[in-house]
C-alpha cells in the first residue's frame, strides 16, 4: 500500500544521514522502525495483559499482602 509521510525537516535530515551511513534507503528505515514499533507495542500488549491475568487470579493473595 502506498502513502505518503510529511516529515518535520530535522528528523528527515537525521533519517537522510543514518540512511547514508546504512547505505540504505529512508524507505527502508521506515519499514523497519514501524516494524519494531509493532512489535514492541504487540509485546507490551501482551505483557499487559499477563499482568492483568495475574492480579486477578493472585488477587487475594496480593490484598493479604497489603494487609500484612
Amino acid at each position: 500500500m502506498a502513502m505518503t509521510v510529511r516529515l518535520p525537516e530535522d528528523l528527515d535530515a537525521k533519517l537522510t544521514e543514518i540512511a547514508r551511513e546504512r547505505h540504505t534507503s529512508k524507505h527502508a528505515l521506515l519499514i523497519e522502525a514501524a516494524e519494531r514499533f509493532a512489535s514492541t507495542e504487540s509485546k507490551t500488549a501482551r505483557v499487559l495483559r499477563l499482568a492483568d491475568d495475574i492480579g486477578e487470579r493472585y488477587a487475594d493473595v496480593i490484598e493479604r499482602l497489603a494487609d500484612a
